[in-house]
């Protein structure tokens, strides 16, 4: 079984440096584990990045062992220095533990807590740190690690000529303090995290050696660092990150991110993302090849992640805005499926009141003159809402405004304006 795991994780490509290959393979042949994943709650949300460690946990939790997953609640409040040129914001202990309970909710939506022997756990090290002193830290944990072997870091070492804070300089000992606990308290055996914490891995298996006697039997692997065919970073877009909170990112914004995949990423991705098997994957990898303007392997690819973190209904919306934008009809969508829909397009102001369509255009920029507009409405180029306008008598009154305060107009197939009203 241990087999199959491991073959099916170096299929995906999400198995880049082991501790120890052999002796992790053994491990996962002989006995269900436990493994652990630990997530900063630098935010009150997880973006798209983040991910790729808990999914990959979450394949260990299908083979039957048991997930436990870390909230940093102490080392939030220290800042972890992998990937940074510059010290983190401290947060507030209020912030910290807002930050907790959103990545709690997210974390839930991944992984079964409720299944027997292998529902997923969730800990907070603020738990076991938080009331742990100084002197106890520098007694118990500091003169277990030496500073050569921190300066030897590649987290560490990159800093140096920046500078890098005491505070920074000690989170890889706090880091290797929760393995070593979660070792002793809950048998895990395996931590799991992107590239760029294999040093911090590494310093949990080193305080795991020198706190115990007897052999110990604990191991780490790292994950690629997902990237693009063109070289460019995976997981941004114009606005910015691409968050797993609704609110921050829509489910239908988070589908429209993974639809728009490039043909060359799409297959890498459905590795990766998706819990589709082989069979399923090389089958979608056909259609790229055979039928690419079918967006098959694309369409896949959104749906599965969509209804992964927003569930069904969240990926009902998300496809019933696209087809609605696609069809031109808007009027299938609700007045809070429009303001998603249209977040990003450009807005204008217009005086709140009642004004002949023509004049209307005009006014907000639709049309670039009085002559174009009245061709414009003849020629059924504008929608209101939805609805088409071919009467140059036309009145754009209260009737035609959403919530009183916006309009969407349409002019031509796919040039869409959000049109305010004050």
């Amino acid at each position: 079984m241990a087999n199959q795991l491991i073959e099916d994780l170096q299929w995906r490509g999400l198995l880049y440096q082991q501790t120890d290959a052999e002796g992790m393979e053994k491990l996962l042949n002989e006995e269900k584990v436990s493994l652990y994943v630990g997530v900063d709650p630098t935010a009150d949300s997880m973006h798209i990045g983040h991910i790729v460690p808990l999914l990959t946990l979450r394949r260990f939790q299908q083979a039957g062992h048991r997930p436990v997953l870390l909230v940093g609640g102490a080392t939030g409040m220290i800042g972890d220095p992998s990937g940074r040129s510059s010290e983190r914001n401290l947060l507030t202990a209020d912030q910290i533990s807002q930050n907790v309970a959103g990545l709690k909710a997210q974390m839930e939506r991944i992984f079964d807590f409720n299944v027997g022997e292998n529902g997923a756990i969730l800990v907070n090290n603020y738990d076991w740190v938080g009331e742990m002193s100084v002197i106890d830290f520098l007694r118990d944990y500091g003169k277990l690690v030496n500073v050569n072997y921190l300066l030897a870091k590649d987290t560490i070492a990159s800093r140096l000529e920046t500078g890098i804070s005491f505070t920074e300089f000690t989170y890889t000992i706090l880091q290797g303090l929760d393995f070593n606990h979660l070792y002793d308290h809950h048998n895990v055996r395996i931590q799991v995290g992107g590239s760029d914490q294999w040093g911090n891995i590494t310093t949990g298996l080193e305080v795991i050696r020198k706190t115990h006697e007897e052999e110990t039997n604990a191991f780490g692997f790292t994950i690629p660092l997902v990237t693009k065919a063109d070289g460019t970073k995976f997981g941004k877009t114009a606005g910015g990150a691409v968050w797993l909170d609704a609110e921050k990112t829509s489910p239908y914004e988070f589908y429209q991110f993974w639809v728009n995949t490039a043909d060359a990423d799409v297959i890498k991705y459905l590795k990766i993302f998706t819990f589709l098997n082989r069979e399923e994957i090389e089958a979608l990898e056909v259609t790229v090849r055979e039928e690419p303007h079918l967006r098959k392997a694309q369409k896949t690819l959104a749906s599965e992640m969509t209804k992964l973190i927003h569930g069904e209904e969240g990926l009902a919306q998300a496809e019933r805005i696209t087809a609605a934008l696609f069809s031109g009809d808007l009027k299938s969508l609700s007045v809070e499926e429009m303001k998603v829909a249209f977040a990003g397009i450009p807005s204008v102001e217009v005086p709140k009141e009642d004004k002949n369509i023509v004049d209307f255009i005009v006014e907000a920029g639709i049309s670039s003159s009085k002559r174009q507009a009245r061709e414009d409405v003849t020629n059924g180029a504008i929608s209101i809402n939805g609805e088409k306008i071919t009467d140059l008598d036309y009145v754009v009154n209260g009737e035609n405004r959403l919530e009183d305060e916006f309009a969407i107009v349409r002019r031509g197939k796919k040039k869409y304006h959000m049109v305010k009203f004050n």
